[in-house]
């Protein structure tokens, strides 16, 4: 029996998701432990994302120990990948989507954002915060990090009234008790590779024992669409700090891709949607129709905004 060292944040969902690959590659065959860190991400609380300094906030102490063998593979969250990768690194495998939309928790079930009261919304995604702007500008959104359960703490403690989080990540945690709004993926489209887990590795690992990784933990559909989102983030430069947003989906052999920008203060937005078959170009249709619509005029406006 083959024995598989998976490498991981050390937050409770992140090691729900490596246990995940760990039972795909069991039932494969294989045996695993798991290899737990904290990122940079993961210590940094006092600051946004986009503030860090660094595309991989979450990723990059976890591809150091690939490069030096110290783990087989490592897992991430898909929407945590920059759009650029190290040359000696890839990502051999993507587990099925959970669904991929966003949601509202709050201790009130009856709140949603649709009301007229002015609200505190936590969240640390720059995307959520620019879709509260655009689609409920009457509420006030407040910077909120760290990991589903200090989250959960701070709304207990009143940091907020509610909180954007997906919807993946709080049903994996057992915290669906606290959804009051479902948001429509047409509305707040997701983040490139939201609900998926990626599996990445060195380049130089047995080619045998990838494809065996691969075949264990990969799930086809979900890897078209996360292949096509994810060349639209790579055309756009995008990355889990910026606003960049992009969600597939796979109908009837077709790839339905919606993609956009929006601005930080939500006034500017440029969506559009392309249908193709093969994953790379529908992805970079989509970034040139969004290019020739003003799309790099917005994101050099962010990134100014966000590191001034």
């Amino acid at each position: 029996m083959q024995h598989i060292r998976i490498g991981t944040r050390n937050s409770a969902l992140a090691l729900w998701q490596a246990n995940h690959i760990g039972h795909l590659l069991e039932k494969a065959g294989f045996s695993y432990e798991l290899m737990a860190i904290s990122t940079k991400g993961d210590q940094v609380l006092d600051r946004s994302l986009s503030k860090i300094g660094s595309k991989g906030v979450f990723t990059e102490e976890l591809e150091i120990m690939l490069r030096q063998g110290e783990i087989d593979i490592a897992q991430h969250s898909a929407k945590d990948l920059p759009s650029l990768l190290p040359e000696d690194l890839e990502l051999i495998a993507y587990t099925e989507r959970e669904a991929a939309h966003d949601v509202v928790l709050s201790l009130d079930p009856s709140l949603h954002l649709q009301t007229d009261k002015k609200l505190k919304i936590g969240t640390s995604s720059t995307r959520r915060r620019a879709f509260l702007q655009h689609f409920y500008p009457q509420h006030e959104a407040v910077e909120m990090r760290g990991n589903l359960q200090t989250r959960l703490e701070k709304l207990k403690l009143g940091t907020c009234d509610a909180m954007l989080l997906a919807y993946a990540g709080v049903h994996r945690m057992d915290m669906s008790a606290y959804i009051t709004q479902h948001l429509a993926i047409s509305e707040f489209v997701p983040a490139v590779g939201q609900g998926s887990v990626a599996i990445q590795c060195a380049v130089n690992l047995n080619p045998s024992l990838k494809e065996q990784i691969r075949a264990a933990c990969n799930h086809v559909d979900t890897e078209k669409c996360l292949l096509a989102e994810r060349s639209l983030l790579f055309q756009l430069e995008g990355g889990c700090s910026v606003p960049v947003y992009g969600h597939a989906i796979l109908h009837e052999n077709s790839l339905h891709l919606t993609g956009g920008v929006l601005s930080l203060n939500g006034q500017q937005k440029i969506e559009f949607t392309q249908i193709g078959t093969h994953p790379q170009i529908l992805g970079e249709h989509l970034a040139r129709d969004l290019v020739n619509s003003g799309a790099r005029k917005i994101l050099q406006a962010i990134r100014a905004e966000l590191n001034p």
